[in-house]
């Protein structure tokens, strides 16, 4: 095999560096009219009342759990970037780490409801890989013990969840627009809410609580947009559902080639859930396969096709959290076995089938 299939391709259409190119020209690059134009036709585009564009997805956590939260605990889903719990810190409040469902990888809302305590103030579900959460279970567990609800949709641009776009949720979603989501700005990010009173909180946090010209009620801090980032942002919205669209065919596509290869799970998604696919991560049964997670991933690399694995260190075993009295035996299992194979709009369906098919000899070597 001569030619290599990457995990990912990022490129941007001659419209999108064009609008670059303008705002560089008009000499206006901070936050202006091509950010709040952005906002607004992402809001109506997820159908929320209010987006808060900010420089990463990273901040969009932060300004969220600072603008309803005074501490207290958030139920956090361990497998995960580590962003999900690391603001949590630095919004003053403490991550209290749950596990898994088996099959679709994000939030077992039972294991979440099961560390409920008297000092539980939120739960910061994950909408992982593109995969919309159980969004009933979590807004019944919220309700019933009066929690804030933070969906993390870095990857999920586009997800639905029984025809609704999961932006339209409340508290708050939090999106990433890094290179290899489903849209980019380069970096940023965007908080949706339907909340007039958080959506100002937020919008005071992400510029300094600057009310007037140098004039500060309160503190925040220098997480804006740019109007680069957000004239590139307009023009991959526009596309959105064109990539997703993609994304789901290239899908359909892996699941019907990969379907019947022994130790081998493709993506489960629930019926009422549109997934966006981020990423398409398999797991492996090491066991049945004879060979770990990572001997697998480097016999695709030697025939040349590109793999990823999110995330290899659940959580709650990063050293930056360890909590070594807490138990999460699907994140852990997950952890060691995930693997995501190439998912980029560009991939052709010829791509998709010499994956597939290099998967399929790798799985019977």
């Amino acid at each position: 095999m001569t030619d290599r299939i990457p995990i990912a391709d990022v490129q941007l259409s001659d419209a999108a560096i064009g609008a670059a190119v303008d705002v560089l020209e008009s000499g206006y690059l901070r936050q202006g009219d091509q950010t709040a134009a952005f906002e607004a036709e992402f809001a109506d585009a997820v159908g929320a009342d209010h987006a808060i564009a900010v420089s990463s997805g990273t901040a969009a956590l932060h300004v969220a759990y600072l603008a309803a939260l005074d501490g207290g605990e958030v139920v956090v889903p361990s497998f995960s970037f580590i962003s999900t719990a690391s603001m949590v810190h630095y919004a003053g409040c403490t991550p209290v780490f749950c596990d898994i469902d088996p099959e679709t990888y994000t939030i077992d809302v039972e294991d979440a409801r099961a560390r409920v305590t008297e000092d539980t103030v939120g739960v910061a579900p994950v909408h992982l890989f593109g995969n919309a959460c159980d969004i009933e279970g979590v807004m019944d567990l919220a309700a019933d013990h009066d929690l804030r609800v933070f969906w993390d949709a870095a990857q999920a641009h586009g997800a639905t969840y029984d025809g609704r776009d999961i932006g339209s949720f409340d508290d708050f979603v939090c999106y990433s627009f890094y290179p290899t989501k489903n849209m980019t700005t380069g970096e940023g990010g965007m908080i949706t809410t339907n909340d007039d009173d958080l959506a100002a909180h937020c919008r005071n946090l992400r510029s300094h609580w600057q009310t007037d010209k140098y004039y500060h009620p309160d503190l925040g801090f220098n997480y804006r947009m740019t109007d680069m980032e957000a004239a590139i942002g307009r023009v991959q919205l526009d596309r959105l559902p064109e990539f997703v669209e993609r994304r789901q065919e290239l899908a359909a596509h892996y699941d019907e080639r990969l379907a019947d290869v022994d130790g081998v799970t493709i993506p489960h998604v629930d019926d009422r859930v549109g997934h966006s696919y981020n990423q398409y991560s398999i797991l492996l049964d090491t066991d049945a396969l004879g060979c770990s997670r990572d001997e697998f991933a480097a016999r695709l690399d030697d025939h040349g096709v590109g793999t990823q694995v999110n995330y290899p260190i659940p959580l709650h075993e990063q050293p930056a959290f360890e909590t070594h009295d807490v138990s999460l035996p699907t994140s852990e299992r997950v952890a060691d076995r995930i693997l995501s194979l190439p998912m980029y709009p560009t991939l052709s369906e010829d791509d998709v089938e010499t994956v597939a098919a290099t998967v399929r000899a790798v799985a019977t070597e």
